[in-house]
């Protein structure tokens, strides 16, 4: 039965002889040069034999195949009529096949103005390769690559330069040892000192939780700042709350740092030119006022006209330095003031009734909410367990240097502390001069980048989707440069503005945002949920409380005066 079958194959197969033969003198017919309809041309060696006596052409060498678009048509008509074609001419020297390479003769065909006619005017026929139809067509890639403006960093998360946990450490500890670390003694002298103690460590603890907070959120939600986060949350009223905090927030802190401006330059220039003040016009210059609207507007006002930070990259250098050698300096400085300037501790031990307003100082101090998630996304390797290490060692140095200033300064002024510790300094002491001056161009260099922050948001809520308007850009800033120091020019309390900016927007950004967000995101209930009910009740207390005792004590004329 096998054999029988094989034997029928056996058959079969010589009687399709024929058929084959067949197919192969389709294959080795010629090409029609010059016909549009062809798609694949194939040029091969043909001669002609006897194959099974038939007398067909046979090939000389391995048989090539053909596209079937390529076969003759009835009437020279195209196998699909409907399809597109590109009747392209090529040049006559160019006798490479199927797309071999070929040496060129004579110049480059391609810098001819029209490469693909000839000398004549006339398109050559075809004669194997096809012309380029499209020579300075580029990938996309390789276009935005050459491109001069583009910046890899804006659209790739990955081009993104890096750091470390020593250098998110750093940008975090930075953000944090800010101008509000030279009102830590006025805190202590507000809540007492036992209590000022206790308060600092546990508002650190706080923070520090409620700064993590904010990029579980972030993960819980899908959003990529805090901004959308409060928005998916909470809508559009959400996006009003987070955007009136962060904007109250720098807005205090550029009323802050005017104030210091005016109480830190004039000191400076009283000391190095003692002179100055029977001098005309220049004893201005000795002018806590005039030293404000000249130096804000000389030289902060130019630089808040900057539409990129980045020009100001080099201050957060200068600044860390400058709070270094303030806090050094206040530390080595205080045991040897004369008793005369010094204060007492009596009575102010343990607590005092402005223990609320101290925490509203200490708030101001810590909050750095609003980099989190960027320093987050700094990290080489982005992981809550890195992000909590660096959150952590930032908190604590940053507590340790709060503690250094606030022990160093309220021990050696007790209840004379004002809310620049640097103001109960004499005007001779030259360590301290020089901690003034670090101190006020430091402010002269960052009253800016408060100012970005606050055109940012007005921006951003009032004009989303507009391109960049100068116009807008001046008339913002001019608006916020000079109602801040219209503000300072008229308070000379630096403690009252730490008071109230922290007992707002400070409040709002560490103590009650993150943790409604929190709950918001979360369904089930843990240890974390009821500790975001605590917070969010002791943050509203704190405020509300805060204000009340700001308000009547800006009412009945209770501030600390600096010299004017």
């Amino acid at each position: 039965m096998a054999r029988d079958i094989s034997t029928s194959r056996a058959e079969e197969w010589n009687g399709g002889s024929d058929d084959k033969e067949e197919a192969k003198g389709f294959l080795l017919q010629g090409s029609r040069e010059g016909s549009p309809e062809e798609d694949i041309i194939v040029h091969s060696a043909i001669g002609t034999g006897v194959g099974n006596g038939a007398g067909r052409p046979l090939m000389k060498g391995p048989a090539r195949r053909q596209s079937s678009f390529a076969q003759q048509r009835p009437h020279g008509g195209p196998r699909t009529p409907h399809r597109v074609r590109f009747e392209v001419s090529e040049p006559d020297h160019l006798h490479e096949m199927n797309g071999t390479a070929h040496a060129l003769s004579g110049h480059d065909w391609m810098d001819d103005e029209d490469f693909l006619a000839t000398d004549d005017g006339e398109a050559p026929a075809h004669r194997g390769q096809r012309a380029p139809l499209l020579t300075d067509i580029q990938a996309p890639s390789i276009t935005v690559a050459n491109d001069l403006d583009f910046d890899p960093e804006d659209l790739l998360e990955s081009a993104r330069p890096k750091s470390g946990i020593k250098s998110a450490f750093m940008n975090m500890a930075n953000s944090i040892i800010g101008a509000g670390i030279i009102g830590q003694p006025y805190a202590f002298k507000q809540a007492g000192l036992l209590s000022g103690v206790i308060l600092l460590i546990v508002l650190t603890i706080t923070v520090d939780w409620t700064i993590r907070l904010i990029v579980t959120n972030s993960k819980l939600s899908g959003a990529d700042s805090f901004q959308a986060t409060m928005e998916k949350c909470f809508g559009k009223s959400g996006l009003v709350a987070i955007s009136v905090a962060q904007w109250a927030f720098a807005f205090g802190g550029m009323v802050a740092f005017c104030i210091i401006i005016g109480d830190t330059i004039p000191h400076v220039l009283v000391a190095v030119f003692p002179k100055l003040e029977d001098l005309p016009v220049l004893w201005l210059l000795t002018d806590r006022r005039a030293i404000i609207v000249i130096f804000v507007l000389g030289l902060s006002y130019p630089l808040s006209l900057y539409r990129d930070i980045a020009m100001l990259a080099k201050a957060s250098t200068f600044a860390l330095i400058s709070m270094i050698v303030i806090i050094i300096t206040v530390v080595v400085e205080g045991p040897f003031q004369p008793a005369n300037i010094r204060g007492q501790l009596k009575g102010s031990l343990l607590i005092n009734d402005g223990i609320f307003q101290a925490i509203g100082v200490i708030s101001f101090a810590f909050v750095c909410h609003h980099n989190s998630l960027l320093i987050y996304g700094s990290l080489k390797t982005p992981t809550m367990d890195r992000f909590a290490r660096v959150t952590h060692y930032s908190t604590s140095i940053s507590m340790l240097a709060c503690m250094a200033m606030a022990l160093g300064g309220y021990l050696t002024f007790g209840d004379r502390t004002q809310g620049n510790v640097l103001n109960n300094f004499p005007t001779n002491s030259v360590m301290i001069n020089i901690a003034r001056l670090c101190f006020g161009l430091n402010m002269i260099t960052t009253l800016p980048l408060e100012c970005f922050v606050c055109r940012e948001v007005m921006t951003t809520y009032y004009f989303p989707a507009e391109p960049h308007n100068p116009n807008r850009h001046l008339i913002f800033t001019t608006s916020l440069v000079i109602s801040a120091m219209g503000v300072a020019l008229v308070t000379t309390d630096l403690g009252i503005v730490f008071e109230l900016v922290g007992a707002t927007s400070a409040c709002a950004l560490a103590y009650i945002l993150p943790p409604l967000c929190f709950v918001k995101l979360t369904k089930r209930r843990t240890w974390e949920t009821y500790a975001c009910y605590v917070c969010i009740t002791f943050g509203c207390v704190v405020m509300l409380i805060s204000i009340t005792q700001s308000v009547a004590k800006m009412i009945r004329g209770e501030v600390v005066g600096s010299s004017t």
